[in-house]
């Protein structure tokens, strides 16, 4: 047995020893996109549908909130608070999660004020989650401070809370992107892959990173931005898979200018772009597959981009991995009804 592959089984071993329950149905199918493919100029292209993971319907979220929540269990906690956007996927799964453990959630948003109940913000809803928003204000560093100042006031009532920073990034729940690219080394066997997926809050993008470095040596991982400038992500992303790699006991773990990452295919979070609106609908023609206006649409209208500039090599496999957001695609109707209004015509009288 190679050096190399000791180190490997070694790696393997710390992370089945790190808690963990279980929330998502694993392992996500590996989906072929031919047509997709083709339209694109690709030799193959691959959809690893992380949005059937099953929690609240589906997303990335479910596999970091399973190490989030055996801390949270072996703390004995009593009530789970988090934050996010209005229609925040990690919000809502954070609420699924809890509810399934028979613990009481709360989560602070940020945003404008609503007139109605759609998406995401729905399910939270469904899910008896207790909500404050600040209006019209979604600075991360905001909603935080206002989740530690209930947490204080939970903590004076007797009550065990626990906090999860921003999209569930920690070194911890980062974990579960390692795992994930060990389940896709496995789906897509050995050789050269390239990766491209979404980055908001940067923890998917760090496990990704970490576990193709031990899973996938030969693969390439790219960030699309939904939110942040590419050297805020690389600096984020260092930072997270330096703690993850800390979890599991490495000595080195991937730095900032080895992070590739593009930050063109956003204009601000949460708002659905002309070439996000053309991924969505492009997908969904040619594939049948649904992608959302504030994540995966946005991150496939980059893949498309890089795809058609040759940024992407052609001739090498390309994964493009769902992280969810299903839901929210229902609180963006406006958005779509000038094409509802040319595709819905009156049945013709005989």
């Amino acid at each position: 047995m190679t050096p190399a592959m000791k180190s490997l089984i070694h790696i393997e071993e710390r992370l089945e020893r790190v808690p963990r329950v279980a929330l998502a149905d694993l392992p996500t199918p590996l989906q072929d996109a031919p047509r997709l493919a083709r339209n694109l100029g690709l030799s193959r292209l691959f959809i690893k549908r992380d949005d059937r993971t099953g929690l609240a319907m589906g997303g990335n979220k479910a596999r970091k909130l399973e190490f989030d929540f055996a801390e949270i269990v072996g703390q004995q906690c009593d009530v789970v608070l988090t934050i996010g956007g209005l229609q925040s996927n990690h919000a809502v799964m954070t609420a699924a999660a809890a509810r399934r453990l028979g613990l009481d959630i709360k989560i602070v948003l940020g945003g404008p004020e609503q007139s109605a109940f759609q998406g995401n913000l729905l399910l939270d809803v469904l899910l008896g989650a207790e909500l404050r928003v600040l209006k019209d204000n979604d600075r991360n560093e905001d909603l935080a401070t206002a989740m530690e100042d209930w947490a204080e006031e939970l903590r004076k009532a007797g009550r065990r809370p626990y906090t999860i920073p921003v999209g569930g990034s920690t070194g911890l729940g980062a974990l579960g992107y390692v795992i994930a690219m060990r389940e896709l080394a496995r789906q897509t066997g050995p050789g050269q892959v390239q990766v491209v997926l979404a980055v908001g809050s940067c923890g998917t993008f760090a496990g990704a990173i970490l576990g193709s470095r031990l899973f996938m040596p030969e693969s390439r991982i790219i960030g699309i931005s939904v939110s942040r400038s590419s050297d805020e992500i690389r600096r984020r992303t260092a930072e997270l898979a330096k703690e993850c790699a800390g979890v599991l006991q490495l000595s080195t773990s991937p730095q900032e200018r080895e992070i590739e990452c593009y930050d063109t295919y956003h204009e601000a979070y949460g708002i659905l772009t002309d070439s996000g609106r053309e991924a969505i609908l492009e997908c969904a023609h040619l594939e049948g597959v649904l992608l959302d206006p504030v994540y995966t649409g946005k991150s496939m209208a980059g893949l498309i981009d890089l795809a058609r500039r040759r940024i992407l090599d052609p001739a090498v496999p390309t994964v493009f991995i769902h992280t969810g957001g299903l839901p929210i695609l229902f609180a963006f109707e406006p958005e779509f009804r000038d094409l509802a209004r040319r595709t819905i015509l009156d049945f013709p009288h005989r």
